[in-house]
């Protein structure tokens, strides 16, 4: 059985989608209008959805569901 190769993040998620968001739009700049470029932007867009979503659900004053 083959063992997982495990390392400990040094960055916090937040920080890894907002770069890799980052990263994205500075490479989709450079793109002629197109597929390829708009497919950059959606992911960079998912990205900095995810990062505010894992801000939002670790927030101390999150309400309880209903």
């Amino acid at each position: 059985m083959q063992r997982r190769r495990r390392f400990k993040q040094v960055q916090s998620l937040e920080e890894r989608l907002a770069e890799i968001a980052k990263r994205l739009r500075e490479e989709a700049k450079s793109l002629p209008p197109g597929m390829e470029r708009q497919e950059k932007l959606r992911k960079a867009w998912q990205a900095e959805t995810g990062s505010h979503v894992s801000e939002w659900l670790r927030s101390p004053g999150l309400p309880l569901p209903e």
